[in-house]
């Protein structure tokens, strides 16, 4: 496997020629890629809402989007590069129109002019099948095809044409190939042997997938580090796992909130179960200490294992020289948001016990059981796993599989190159602050 790092920007002429290497193989488009948009706007009537109802239409519509087919692969590269060559097809016949903003949250159900230019819209890249034709009413095969846009594009499937999903729709055509041969070139430094079994985390998606044998056994939901203190691209191993963490507050913590919380809160430590220890390991009291001194005290504050724990129930260790590693969180809400954008760069992961329990399947004697059982003792336990796991996290805002779903996700470090594609909102991502959850630094 290639580990040249990755570059900011990739000029289009290289980035052409690397597109047009793999396009030897003739991969012919669909056809609805290669027709004109006019024979969409001609397609028959199919009248208005009361008999554009299908009751199985929402049910369907974002569950084929999600597959056991992971994101990095031998054949990823194939698989982006038939997805360039229908957008190709799809910019050669004049993109896709843009959808002007019509009544506010437009759902199933609204009658609107609007809704022919979503129609047509979602029609020219096979969310919406031509057979629904080009009512202004936002039947059920509107609502699935919203719904699957969303699902390909990492929003909330809601079927509600807010003000992210009208974003993502408006991005020209001519944006979404270039991130698409964007993401080519480095989906071909990703092609190589993973092993068998390992870990990926895609970081504009702030997902995690485990894949063994190139299929996608477990997936977990991610939150990564901000802009200004990015998650890093790695390709290392996962050695150990610690169940019940010590976490050990930053110096810049320590000094811009802790001593500051000691001076109005003297027992604040020792409610959230933080010790000092001196420089020979000897435990130093709070109350021996002066708080109001100039400077923060020269002791290490290490938060015990427990509920509140920064790092709540599990500590993921892999080789990198950043000091980033992944982990549990007792913030379960992060996870629910859109933009899950927040950490100091380490990676907080959803349901990772599961994913924990995957990791040491050889190793004996930790089956689910065992983990839990640990868990609930709330004593430090670290487990070194008897097969090191390969993890790899990557920058990939744009994918496709063979089943032929293509997917895109913000350019959330502005890595791609177009403007259009950066993270649309910064509403609800978490601004740089010394909380106790803080993880930018390890134990």
């Amino acid at each position: 496997m290639s580990k040249k790092s990755e570059s900011e920007f990739f000029s289009r002429r290289a980035i052409l020629r690397s597109a047009a290497s793999l396009g030897a193989v003739s991969l012919a488009a669909p056809a609805l890629a290669q027709s004109a948009l006019q024979d969409i706007i001609s397609a028959p009537q199919r009248g208005t809402w009361d008999d554009q109802f299908d009751a199985n239409a929402s049910s369907r519509s974002a569950v084929n989007v999600m597959s056991n087919n992971p994101v990095l692969g031998q054949g990823s590269p194939a698989y982006i590069q038939q997805a360039i060559v229908e957008y190709q097809n799809i910019v050669a016949n004049g993109g896709w129109p843009q959808v002007t903003p019509g009544q506010a949250g437009m759902r199933i159900g609204t009658a609107d002019p609007v809704v022919q230019q979503l129609r047509q819209r979602l029609m020219v890249v096979g969310d919406l099948p031509r057979s629904a034709g080009m009512s202004s009413s936002f039947d059920s095969y509107v609502d699935s095809a919203v719904k699957r846009f969303q699902a390909r594009h990492g929003l909330p499937v809601d079927g509600v044409l807010g003000e992210y999903t009208l974003k993502a729709l408006n991005i020209p055509a001519e944006t979404r190939l270039g991130q698409l041969q964007t993401n080519l070139v480095r989906l071909q430094s990703m092609s190589g042997d993973l092993g068998l079994r390992h870990v990926m985390v895609n970081i504009p998606a702030a997902s995690i997938e485990a894949v063994e044998n190139e299929r996608v056994v477990l997936r977990n939901t991610a939150v990564v580090g901000r802009i200004d203190r990015p998650t890093h691209i790695i390709n290392s191993k996962i050695y150990e796992v610690i169940l019940n963490p010590y976490w050990t507050a930053p110096r810049s913590i320590i000094e811009k909130d802790i001593v500051p919380l000691m001076r109005k809160d003297p027992t604040y430590l020792t409610r959230n179960n933080i010790r000092l220890f001196d420089g020979k390991g000897t435990e130093v009291p709070p109350e021996a200490v002066d708080w109001n001194a100039p400077k923060a005290p020269n002791l290490m504050f290490r938060q015990d294992p427990g509920k509140n724990n920064a790092m709540a129930s599990t500590k993921i260790n892999f080789h990198n020289p950043n000091n980033e590693y992944m982990h549990d969180t007792p913030q379960q809400g992060l996870f629910n948001k859109l933009m899950r954008f927040e950490s100091s760069g380490c990676v907080r992961v959803q349901n990772v016990r599961d994913l924990v329990t995957w990791l040491l399947r050889d190793t004996a004697p930790w089956t689910r059981q065992e983990i839990e059982r640990v868990i609930a003792l709330r004593q430090n336990n670290p487990i070194k796993l008897a097969q090191e796991v390969p993890v790899y996290f990557v920058y990939i805002t744009a994918w496709s599989a063979k089943d032929g779903v293509v997917q895109f996700r913000d350019d959330i470090y502005q890595r791609d190159g177009a403007t259009e594609l950066a993270l649309q909102t910064k509403t609800g991502i978490e601004q740089p602050a010394g909380s106790l959850d803080d993880d930018m630094l390890p134990q």
